[in-house]
């Protein structure tokens, strides 16, 4: 296979969508140095996996020679991104979009070769084009085509309020695209219309337009909703080592693989080889997942503390251990639904209740049957799952 084509193929790997393909193909053809971009709106102090699916598609073209540009939207994160959301999002402070692009900054070099990657801050120019420049740029576009967003249009169906001012995000998000003169930019298949915005705006500039690359969303713990903090189904980049292994560790076999695909630095025949072994029995699908976690771990916290988590994920749950280190609470009489959330064994009373009906909840190895049960008195061990224990003190 040409050196092109096997490029284009590890590119093409887990993206759902590449517009146009055979623009993307003639520019990698082209043998210049390509400026790839991505912007991210720090929105919130820390990434979790469902971010790095993109980041690592960058790592991707970084090792292949091309320039990444990270563009840090603290001026877009002013007016809040509109995609897939059902309501005008809250614009956050001056303060709060610094700190937050601190620790984006500092989080994304787990991934990314800081040697070709540059960070941008989409203030720089945007802040420049004032009243008048913004006025220029509103113009490029409108009410009828910002309409066909699916997100405007069920909320525009819906007699929901439409803030004027989101109008704007697709407008300065494309234009970072013609600050930057990118060459290809990535985001999410949530991202579809923004990022069409780019080439427009760039065709309109006079300059060449951008190639997009939209890669899936990363499901997340539950197996059924995007992976998010606020659905409590997240992997942080920055949990402990044996948090963030247990909890890959907990995903179905068939999710694996989709994470292997968007979140594995391994090639596609590597990968192909590891669910070949799994399928024909001479490999245990646990054991891949095990291969999948000590990756993950050792990318964000090092090789020594990946050992660490695959022994002891090993010695815990293979020889029935429960952990030494669990933390410990005191509390008064509650119904166990509460009891869960107040030791921090579930992010709501909803979610115990759920995890209660699966089965999922023990205390001192004996399954709650049901949610309307009697927090035991005294101190047991409760667990939740495969990873979640605490030793509670019902007063």
């Amino acid at each position: 296979m040409p050196d092109i084509e096997k490029a284009l193929e590890e590119i093409a790997r887990g993206a759902e969508e590449i517009i146009p393909l055979e623009e993307l193909r003639k520019k990698l053809q082209s043998g210049r140095q390509l400026t790839v971009k991505l912007g991210m709106d720090p929105t919130a102090p820390d990434i979790h996996l469902g971010h790095t699916v993109i980041l690592n598609k960058l790592r991707t073209f970084q090792k292949l020679g091309h320039r990444v540009v990270l563009i840090i939207g603290d001026f877009t994160a002013s007016i809040g991104d509109p995609s897939g959301k059902n309501a005008t999002r809250p614009q956050l402070s001056r303060d709060q979009i610094v700190a937050n692009a601190k620790t984006y900054a500092e989080q994304v070099f787990k991934i990314l070769d800081p040697k070709l990657t540059e960070i941008r801050y989409n203030s720089e120019w945007s802040e420049k084009l004032g009243a008048a420049g913004t006025i220029r740029l509103a113009s490029k576009l409108t009410v009828a085509r910002m309409l066909e967003r699916d997100d405007f249009s069920k909320r525009f169906a819906a007699n929901q309020p439409i803030a004027i001012h989101e109008f704007l995000y697709p407008l300065f998000q494309g234009y970072d695209s013609v600050a930057i003169k990118a060459d290809i930019e990535l985001g999410g298949t949530d991202q579809k219309f923004n990022l069409l915005m780019g080439r427009e705006l760039q065709k309109d500039a006079g300059m060449e337009p951008q190639c997009v690359l939209m890669m899936p969303l990363l499901v997340g713990l539950d197996g059924v909703m995007k992976m998010s903090k606020s659905k409590g189904n997240y992997i942080g980049v920055t949990e402990p080592p044996k948090e963030m292994f247990g909890k890959i560790m907990s995903i179905s076999d068939s999710l694996m693989w989709n994470y292997y695909d968007l979140l594995s630095g391994k090639t596609s025949d590597e990968i192909a080889a590891l669910k070949s072994s799994c399928l024909s029995g001479s490999m245990n699908p646990r054991d891949a997942k095990i291969e999948l976690g000590r990756e993950m771990v050792a990318r964000f916290h090092g090789e020594e503390a990946a050992k660490a988590a695959v022994e002891g994920f090993l010695s815990q749950f293979q020889k029935g251990a429960v952990p030494e280190d669990i933390p410990e609470f005191t509390l008064d009489a509650m119904p166990i639904p509460n009891v869960l959330k107040s030791a921090g064994l579930v992010a709501s009373t909803s979610e115990g209740m759920r995890m209660i009906k699966s089965g999922a909840v023990k205390v001192d190895g004996k399954a709650v049957a049901s949610k309307d049960d009697a927090a035991p008195k005294g101190t047991a061990v409760w667990q939740v799952g495969k990873r979640r224990f605490a030793r509670i003190t019902i007063k």
